[in-house]
């Protein structure tokens, strides 16, 4: 199963959405999913010019559901950061995208 294979498994067909980011049927964490498929092909642009995608899971009790990237909890393998803080190691004024 390739989670990010550019058409949509048959399985995803029956999900249902979400609205927080766990099996909305027994509350298993995405994390247990026994399947994942990602829409990396249809990306939704939010307000503060962000992508988020639709993320598809097959959960051990055998309930589908989807969510959006963006709904996702904070986890410590990377920390949350506000999407208008600038990158601490990226100066926009050195940036000349015809340097190679």
């Amino acid at each position: 199963m390739d989670a990010f294979a550019p058409t949509p498994p048959d399985w995803t067909q029956s999900a249902v959405h979400a609205y927080e980011f766990h099996c909305p049927t027994c509350r298993a964490s995405s994390l247990e999913a026994q399947q994942v498929w990602v829409n990396r092909r249809a990306p939704v642009l939010m307000e503060n010019r962000q992508r988020r995608w639709q993320e598809f899971y097959q959960c051990s009790c055998q309930t589908v559901w989807w969510a959006w990237s963006s709904d996702r909890p904070p986890t410590q393998l990377k920390p949350l950061e506000p999407p208008d803080r600038p990158r601490p190691d990226f100066d926009p004024s050195d940036f000349n995208p015809f340097d190679f």
